[in-house]
């Protein structure tokens, strides 16, 4: 069975910055460790956070956009299993991927799915449910034919696992639920971080491109913090996040203990130094790395039901999860203050990593699922036939846009 695998970037990972290259860095890391060769490719540009592949003994290549020079490096690389990092780079690669290395399985690691994203955004703008006319929209039809494209998308919640199978109607077959892969929280590595008369403040974290940590933190500013600082004067809360802009640098407040961190270098030791996280997220989609941190570093957090969403199965949230102003901040003080509270919260992250997202039974069981696949790859798509005819009609206009853009750039 070949182990050849091409990953294409949407970016360089960057998992002190996101989530999302957290995410992608325990990819890389399982099919390492399961002795695959993997090479890495990216059209982004690299930046001071991007991980240093070379760590991992991954070969790496920038590669352009819309320029057959792409067409040549697959065929170097001849890979066996091709894996996109979000739908935008299928819809820019699958069809160069599916002319040139035809046998090759193709899967989609979705990260979240951006049109549920996308139009929790928009309903929470224009303060409305999530109906079906809103989720219903062209990035939702654009990201669900790629998902039928490929030959096996990687969902990371269940809820989204969920809208997929019984909303839209994808076959299970090409869907595999793939959570946080983390390895088991022992209770010598909790012990060993500082206690809850050792720890201070309040912490919140998250790449501020991303509109959902930013709409939470203007909402934690202007609601919540205001009633938790009038209770707990002493406490300061820390703001950390990539990518912080000259309008979030004006939240900093010092007289308020409101205080822009900016990139956190080192997020452990942010976490394991603070008492309580908080995360009053609005809208968003997958999982939230914030708060799996949180747990991993003994920090009990306060979060809503769309920031649990998926998140702990029915295992008691450590912390706790409110919807309203009030009662948040109410739990958050209680949370801060309460000692025997605190520990119980702190066990019950522990309890929710070691069952809900490990490494090990998780990772094992992608890979036997992806062997699976590749032992009968014909017969797996022959069973998608929607997919195959997505992958003739719609990689046809982006194939023939792409090659208009690409003799376009000639001429300059």
């Amino acid at each position: 069975m070949s182990k050849n695998l091409l990953v294409i970037g949407f970016v360089w990972p960057e998992p002190n910055s996101t989530a999302a290259g957290s995410r992608m860095m325990q990819l890389l890391e399982l099919f390492i460790t399961k002795n695959y060769t993997v090479t890495f490719v990216s059209s982004a540009s690299k930046n001071r956070n991007s991980y240093n592949l070379k760590e991992l003994n991954i070969q790496s290549y920038e590669i352009l956009l819309n320029d057959s020079s792409f067409d040549i490096l697959l065929e170097k690389i001849n890979p066996k299993i091709v894996l996109f990092d979000r739908f935008l780079t299928e819809e820019q690669f699958g069809w160069r991927v599916n002319e040139i290395c035809p046998s090759a399985i193709r899967i989609l690691d979705t990260e979240d799915l951006h049109f549920l994203r996308d139009a929790r955004k928009t309903a929470h703008k224009n303060n409305v449910p999530v109906s079906q006319n809103v989720l219903m929209n062209d990035l939702t039809k654009r990201e669900i034919a790629s998902i039928y494209r490929c030959d096996l998308s990687l969902i990371i919640s269940k809820f989204e696992l969920k809208l997929l199978i019984s909303t839209f109607k994808i076959p299970k077959s090409i869907l595999k639920y793939v959570p946080f892969l983390m390895n088991k929280i022992e209770q010598s590595t909790l012990k060993a971080y500082p206690s809850f008369t050792d720890r201070a403040h309040f912490i919140t974290i998250g790449n501020f491109k991303h509109a959902p940590n930013l709409n939470s933190v203007l909402y934690l500013k202007k609601y919540i913090w205001p009633i938790i600082t009038k209770k707990l004067p002493q406490a300061q809360m820390h703001i950390y996040g990539a990518y912080v802009s000259e309008s979030v640098k004006n939240l900093h407040n010092e007289k308020e203990n409101f205080l822009i961190k900016g990139w956190a270098p080192n997020k452990k030791d942010a976490f394991k130094n603070t008492r309580v996280c908080l995360a009053p997220i609005q809208f968003g989609a997958g999982l939230k790395g914030k708060l799996i941190d949180a747990m991993q570093y003994g920090t009990p957090s306060v979060t809503t039901s769309i920031g649990a969403e998926a998140m702990h199965n029915s295992l008691p949230w450590n912390g706790y999860i409110e919807d309203s102003v009030d009662k948040f901040a109410e739990k958050s003080v209680k949370l801060y203050t309460d000692v025997d509270c605190w520990y119980a919260s702190q066990q019950f992250g522990v309890k929710i990593i070691n069952k809900c997202y490990s490494k090990e039974k998780y990772g094992g069981k992608l890979i036997k699922y992806i062997n699976k696949i590749q032992e009968a790859i014909e017969l797996h798509r022959l069973k998608n036939f929607t997919g195959a005819m997505l992958l003739h009609h719609s990689l046809k206009s982006t194939k023939y846009m792409a090659k208009w853009i690409e003799e376009k750039n000639k001429l300059k």
